[in-house]
């Protein structure tokens, strides 16, 4: 079945960075886009940025220029490099992909940036 496990969050000071990562199975990996959300406490999910099979990517304007989505199709594995880190950027980031209609989900990884 469809599973994602992300990881990599924790937390850091302001200006800092962390990498997420994401690793897939139970789909064909190198066809499909992938996403990551996000959800601060007491806040809707929102979408941070997307990459395609292609390796074409779009970002939120609130992360773009600081965040960076890349993919390993060797690896099955879509990673989130967040530099600049800002306080706005605490949040649970979720790893998320649609197949044939449907969406699946990660557990979600923590990240908390401390000012």
């Amino acid at each position: 079945q469809v599973q994602l496990v992300e990881s990599g969050g924790g937390l850091v000071q302001a200006g800092g960075s962390l990498r997420l990562s994401c690793a897939a199975s139970g789909f064909t990996f190198s066809i499909n886009a992938l996403a990551w959300y996000r959800q601060a406490q007491g806040k809707q999910r929102e979408l941070v940025a997307t990459i395609n099979s292609a390796s074409t990517t779009y970002y939120a304007n609130s992360v773009k220029g600081r965040f960076t989505i890349a993919r390993d199709n060797a690896k099955k594995t879509v990673y989130l490099q967040m530099n600049s880190l800002k306080p706005e950027d605490t949040a649970v980031y979720y790893c998320t992909i649609r197949l044939s209609g449907s969406a699946y989900w990660g557990q979600g990884t923590q990240v908390t940036v401390s000012s």
